[in-house]
Order: structure tokens, then C-alpha cells, then sequence
């Protein structure tokens, strides 16, 4: 099928002319900060949708036709996208390289958190959060070294219009901070409490909002727990005085229940990307979602 693409992609041409820039992400959430930045001066395209297994995205024909015309490519990085290899592979634009003014890894410059922890291959044949944990964008402070990264981005290929991103940077500034104030005034009274949760998604998260990560479901990102395991950690729930269990859409529901039932735990879904609910509609909206759900979670756990 890549190969029968090949002379559609060649054909492709870079977007941008003087109208919008043609901006492909890997995520909703770097499309819905690249809009933020960009306004309707880009046209966003994100490659994986928003509950989808981050590791092991499909990307479909007609996505690779707007990568290889986009002006940007902006990725999470690390080991996020293990399958975007084998795309930029097909697409075989040198745009699209480290160091390339059309390409942005957004996770330079970020404090990561795991980054000593040893990780395994999993059965896939990747590393799976071997550099660090990869669900940065999930503390909102990130979100500020971030949209920087993305205003110089598209500056350096619109020059004309940076004062125009500075803008909007500045106004999607205000709305994170106010979120912030109104986040930390809501997890306040939780601050200390002890979670488990299903993946490693929310490390970052957690450390910004004052929850201790006791354990996790998933020993190993990616490698689905062996009943020995869940016994152990039920049992260690119990002894931790644990009463959250954090999930995702995405999570094995059978083991979910199985955890919360043996152990007790009050479990809550919360939504990692934008647009993963109606109520994430954009980034700040994924945060009020999330606090709103942790903290009526919380309160009925008490």
C-alpha cells in the first residue's frame, strides 16, 4: 500500500505560501497547543486520535498525503511514537529530520520525570517509556516551555506572523494560569493522597496536583500484570490505606473492577488527551475535566 502512495507523495508539496502553515502533530494534545499558538494562521492535522494506544497508531493514507505536505511536524518525542519510524520512512522527506526547521520535539527542554527507571522491551519490540516518562504534556507547567517551542516553530517559517503567535501565546497564557490558581484551589484539600493507577500516564500529573503514586496496574508499561501481581497489589493497597484507582478509557475493564472490588479503592477515569471526551474539548478543558472528575472521585472516597 506505501509503495502505490509513492507518486501521491511525491506530488505533495510543502503548504505553505502565504496562507495557513500546514501543521502535522502526532497527538490532539500538541494540535490543540499548536491552535492555540497558530490561531487561523495554521491548519492542524493530528496523526493519532486522542484514545488511541499512543504506542501503536496506524496512520492512515490520507494522513501521509498531509505530511508530506505540511510545512511542521511536531512530535511528543522520546518513545511516544515508535511507529512514526516507520512513517517518516515511507513519507522519505529530509524536512522531516532532526534538526530540520519543519521538525519539533517538543520534549526538549522538559524535566523528566522516570528517567533513571529501567525499562524492558516489550512485545513489540520497543522501548516502551525507556527514556522517561513520555506523558509530559500532563502537568500543564509543560505546557508553557511547550507552546514556546511551537511560536519559535512556526516564526522561523512564517516570520511575518510572530508577532500574531506572541499573541495568541500570551492570551493561552492567561487562560493556563487562571486554570492553574482554579486547579491547585480544588486539589488543595487532597494534597498527600495516596493513588494507584492503571498505566504510568500520570506521573506528571500527579506531581503537580499533590497525589502520591503508590503503584501502578501495569508493572511494566505496555505488559499486562500476572495474577500474582494483582494479588500482591490489591494486599498493598489495602495495608497503604489507598482509596483511588486512576484509569483510562482504554484500560482491560475486568481488571479495573477486579483491583477496585479486592481492594476497595474507589475508581475514577480520567481522560489523557484532548478530545478523549466532549469535555476536553481543548487543553485547559482536559484539566478542568480531569479535576473535576479526581476531585467528586475524592470527595465521595472520603
Amino acid at each position: 500500500m506505501l509503495r502505490a502512495l509513492s507518486l501521491v507523495l511525491l506530488a505533495a508539496a510543502p503548504a505553505w505560501g502565504g496562507g495557513p502553515l500546514s501543521v502535522v502533530t502526532t497527538t490532539t494534545d500538541l494540535k490543540a497547543l499548536v491552535e492555540a499558538v497558530g490561531g487561523d494562521r495554521v491548519q492542524v492535522e493530528a496523526l493519532a486520535p486522542p484514545l488511541a494506544d499512543p504506542h501503536a497508531v496506524e496512520v492512515k493514507p490520507g494522513q501521509l498525503v498531509k505530511l508530506k505536505a505540511a510545512a511542521l511536524l511536531v512530535r511528543i518525542g522520546l518513545d511516544h511514537e515508535p511507529w512514526l519510524t516507520r512513517v517518516l520512512r515511507s513519507v522519505n522527506d529530509p524536512r522531516f529530520a532532526p534538526g530540520s526547521p519543519h521538525y519539533l520535539d517538543t520534549a526538549k527542554g522538559i524535566q523528566l520525570l522516570q528517567a533513571e527507571t529501567p525499562r524492558v522491551r516489550s512485545e513489540r519490540g520497543v522501548h516502551v517509556h525507556g527514556f522517561g516518562n513520555t506523558h509530559y504534556w500532563l502537568d500543564p507547567e509543560n505546557s508553557r516551555p511547550m507552546s514556546g517551542a511551537i511560536l519559535d516553530a512556526l516564526a522561523r517559517l512564517a516570520p511575518a506572523e510572530r508577532a500574531h503567535f506572541e499573541a495568541n501565546r500570551k492570551r493561552f497564557l492567561e487562560q493556563l494560569d487562571a486554570g492553574l490558581r482554579r486547579w491547585a484551589q480544588a486539589m488543595a484539600p487532597y494534597r498527600g493522597t495516596r493513588v494507584v493507577v492503571v498505566h504510568e500516564t500520570w506521573p506528571y500529573f500527579a506531581e503537580r496536583f499533590g497525589l502520591v503514586v503508590v503503584a501502578a496496574v501495569e508493572p511494566t508499561p505496555g505488559v499486562p500484570p500476572s495474577p500474582a501481581y494483582l494479588a500482591s497489589l490489591t494486599q498493598k493497597m489495602k495495608a497503604a490505606g489507598v482509596k483511588l484507582l486512576i484509569a483510562e478509557p482504554s484500560a482491560n475493564a475486568s481488571v479495573v473492577s477486579q483491583v477496585a472490588a479486592r481492594s476497595g479503592a474507589r475508581m475514577v477515569t480520567l481522560i489523557p488527551s484532548v478530545g478523549g471526551d466532549p469535555g476536553a474539548r481543548d487543553y485547559v478543558a482536559l484539566f478542568d475535566l480531569n479535576i473535576k472528575r479526581l476531585t467528586d472521585a475524592l470527595a465521595a472516597a472520603r
